[in-house]
């Protein structure tokens, strides 16, 4: 059992259990802002393991498939790259700092609440487009390989128009993952020319 698969294994069955008792399972693990004038709302003061358990939260099956299939496609090649602890790192830290910078910029409603792992999972993208920014690939529906680099800060541009978006939360875990992915191409070129 490698990271990715406990981590998709950890997503499915949190989706499981929100398909059977979803207000429970938001209310509960899902990130809500912080607002002083709602206090019978909770908040992230109350509710603090939510800035990594919303990671595993999900609004729908799209959602979930789309993270997860990122997750596995770039967590997949960059785990090979740096091992599991780094790639653990990466992962949680880009979620956190997403999360942080979403709670921090985002002018939420207060009583919409956060979720999902795209943070994270852009914190893993933007890691590997910086360890190998000319890997292609292809992004559905586009039939032509394109560099990976361009793949992700694309996609960025484009989720972060769509409504209903914590394009904060993906900038902070995209943020983390070029800075990671940076100290780890550094280090790379380092010991190739030892």
């Amino acid at each position: 059992m490698t990271p990715i698969w406990v981590l998709l294994a950890a997503n499915f069955l949190v989706f499981i259990a929100t398909m059977i008792n979803g207000r429970f399972i938001v209310d509960n693990l899902g990130l809500h802002p912080i607002d002083p004038f709602l206090p019978f709302q909770p908040g992230f003061f109350e509710q603090p393991w939510t800035i990594v358990t919303n990671m595993f939260v999900h609004a729908g099956l799209w959602h979930l498939l789309g993270n997860m299939i990122t997750l596995f496609f770039f967590g997949s090649y960059l785990l090979q790259l740096i091992g599991e602890a780094r790639f653990l790192y990466i992962y949680f830290a880009g979620g956190v700092l997403g999360n942080i910078l979403l709670l921090a910029l985002a002018s939420l409603d207060p009583f919409g609440v956060a979720i999902g792992a795209s943070g994270a999972v852009f914190a893993l993208g933007g890691a590997l487009a910086l360890m190998r920014p000319r890997l292609k690939v292809i992004i559905f529906p586009l039939p032509v390989p394109i560099d990976l680099f361009v793949a992700v800060i694309g996609g960025f541009l484009v989720l972060s128009f769509l409504p209903g978006i914590a394009w904060q939360a993906h900038l902070g875990g995209l943020a983390l993952g070029i800075a990671a992915g940076l100290y780890f191409r550094r280090r790379e070129r380092g010991s190739f020319w030892r």
